[in-house]
């Protein structure tokens, strides 16, 4: 007994120095920075509207249906969901009493005002590399280029314990030490194209692997892990490097067509892609998104990875102009699927994204495909083509019709990928059961005068 009351002593003082500990770390993780902001100078305000929109704080930060940057976006981690806060100007609910150091420790150090350390939801790992000049525009724009909503905070869905704030600041200790940018090279526009995607981009926070603290496993290309591709909300975030399955295939014109109008010859963007273009990338300037496309062409494979795949002959497309269904796979297809992505699998350029060798169908990982046969989606709309395309969803479907005909898609014509089953088809529809609703989910007004707000400024 008496060793039992010891180990609970040791046990509750230990909490308490950890909980004091935790609430004293962040203190040096911000800064001062002495800068002084007119958050009245329209300049300052337009910069600051940009860099938020490379930055695409407007996703995270605005739920469906909701004020821009008024938060209540929920964000699913395997613990709970996570809300976005909001970053109005509103002085009761949002940031409206922030000073700018109050605003810069809290984008790029994850401290908020009242000295509690943020979730690793936002990317401040990423956006710790931003100069303070910039994210002073930032603040300017925020303060008075941004309307005030007010709009209390959703508090976090995880369950007791796990949703102490304290705590977070070890993990900030840990995985997210204060960093500095470092060029890889010499050449100014690669190093744009880096900054851009190291930083405000944040590229990392969905295309590089987590480890098990939640953690991207690297920020930078010092690893081979950095942009080497995940799974987020259900999306396969295709790799960035250069193996065939990557973006071995496309060449940087076609990356620049991809991020400003969410669409090539070949592809479409959907889901969590589709937003960040539509918020994001499509209001770039064409110097920053060249920069960005030929830096990512410089990444090498990921170690593993296939540079080039064998040589497949296409026989798929005259078995099905010569009526000859030799599965059940090809029989949906024919049903389903060629009305828009025709027999030989190439859909209709800009119109109906081509399903044979277009590297985000025979992915490794076949998330992807899944999510949008069961759950359809829709193109970005951006003023860039005349209408943002519907999926529609295909969720009536068995089980074993899904696996089929994605099993058939994803290993028809040139194309070669792993096969999946209906376990992986019933997984898909339980994690869509509790997905919710984004804008991207839903179709927009096709007129043809339709355009986002703000496009092309």
């Amino acid at each position: 007994m008496k060793k039992l009351r010891l180990l609970l002593i040791v046990g509750v003082v230990g909490l308490i120095l950890a909980f004091v500990l935790g609430q004293l770390l962040p203190n040096f993780r911000t800064t001062t920075s002495g800068l002084q902001v007119d958050i009245n100078d329209p300049a300052l305000i337009k910069k600051g509207e940009y860099i938020a929109r490379t930055g695409d704080c407007v996703a995270c930060h605005t739920t469906l249906g909701g004020e821009d940057y008024a938060g209540g976006l929920p964000m699913l981690t395997p613990l709970g969901a996570v809300y976005s806060t909001n970053i109005t100007p509103d002085k009761e609910t949002g940031i409206g009493n922030y000073t700018f150091d109050d605003f810069n420790n809290a984008t790029k150090h994850g401290v908020r005002r009242d000295n509690s350390a943020l979730y690793p939801a936002m990317p401040y790992p990423s956006y710790q590399i931003m100069p303070d000049e910039d994210v002073a525009a930032m603040y300017a724009f925020f303060m008075s280029g941004v309307k005030a909503v007010k709009q209390e905070n959703k508090p976090s869905e995880l369950p007791p314990i796990l949703n102490w704030r304290w705590p977070l600041a070890y993990w900030q200790a840990i995985f997210a030490p204060e960093r500095e940018f470092i060029p890889e090279t010499k050449d100014a526009v690669l190093a744009r194209g880096q900054y851009l995607v190291e930083g405000p981009g944040h590229c990392g926070s969905c295309h590089t692997e987590r480890g098990i603290g939640f953690q991207e496993l690297t920020l930078t290309n010092a690893s081979d892990a950095f942009l080497s591709g995940a799974v987020i909300d259900g999306w396969r975030a295709k790799s960035l490097r250069g193996e065939h399955r990557g973006l071995g295939t496309w060449t940087t014109e076609e990356l620049v067509d991809f991020f400003k109008t969410g669409r090539t010859d070949i592809t479409a963007a959907f889901g969590a892609m589709a937003e960040v273009v539509e918020h994001s990338t499509q209001y770039m300037t064409d110097a920053d998104l060249y920069a960005m496309s030929a830096y990512l062409k410089t990444l090498t494979p990921a170690p593993g990875e296939e540079v080039t795949l064998p040589v497949k002959e296409d026989v798929t497309t005259q078995k099905l102009l010569d009526g000859v269904y030799d599965s059940r796979g090809a029989i949906l297809y024919v049903e389903y699927c060629t009305v828009c992505h025709r027999a030989d699998g190439k859909g209709v350029p800009r119109i109906f994204p081509a399903l044979d060798g277009n590297s985000a169908v025979y992915s490794n990982d076949a998330d992807s495909v899944l999510q949008i046969t069961l759950s359809g989606g829709r193109m970005p709309n951006t003023p860039y083509d005349r209408m943002a395309f519907t999926m529609p969803e295909f969720i009536n479907l068995s089980d074993a019709d899904i696996a089929e005909v994605v099993n058939y898609i994803r290993n028809s014509w040139t194309n070669q990928a792993s096969e999946i089953d209906v376990d992986d088809v019933v997984a898909m529809r339980h994690f869509l059961s509790k997905k919710p609703k984004t804008g991207t989910d839903i179709a927009p007004d096709l007129s043809i005068d339709a355009a986002p707000k703000g496009a092309g400024k």
